[in-house]
């Protein structure tokens, strides 16, 4: 440890025009924010939202990048960062009254995972 920063190694996954809103996965990636990989993945899988299937995904992804990209154990992982941003919009219309076109804004998001291994063996939560 050199002047009291720790050395990290990770690896992200990122999804992109993920057709759902940034709200709704923000409140599963609060719950798996810090936790180890193995908690990360059971955690999704007790929760009633159709996006922890996308966000399981995610990290699996996340895990695979670090193995494969940086040779390091998956059961050594734990997320470190987890966020989503909202992206645009997809537009669609619906028609109403009198000729007129009522715009529908269907949201988008990013979501990134991040994991990281640390070599002092202490994490953060």
């Amino acid at each position: 440890m050199k002047n009291g920063k720790r050395s990290e190694i990770g690896a992200q996954a990122l999804g992109k025009n993920i057709r759902v809103s940034a709200i709704k996965i923000r409140r599963i990636l609060t719950q798996i924010r810090g936790c180890s990989y193995g908690e990360a993945l059971v955690l999704p899988e007790f929760m009633p939202y159709k996006t922890c299937y996308l966000v399981s995904q995610l990290i699996l992804s996340a895990a695979a990048n670090a193995n494969t990209n940086l040779g390091l154990t998956k059961s050594d992982l734990f997320i470190s960062e987890a966020r989503a941003e909202n992206s645009t919009y997809l537009r669609r219309f619906r028609p109403r009254a009198q000729g007129r076109g009522c715009p529908i804004k269907k949201p988008i998001c990013k979501v990134t995972i991040k994991s990281k291994f640390n070599k002092i063996g202490d994490r953060e939560r």
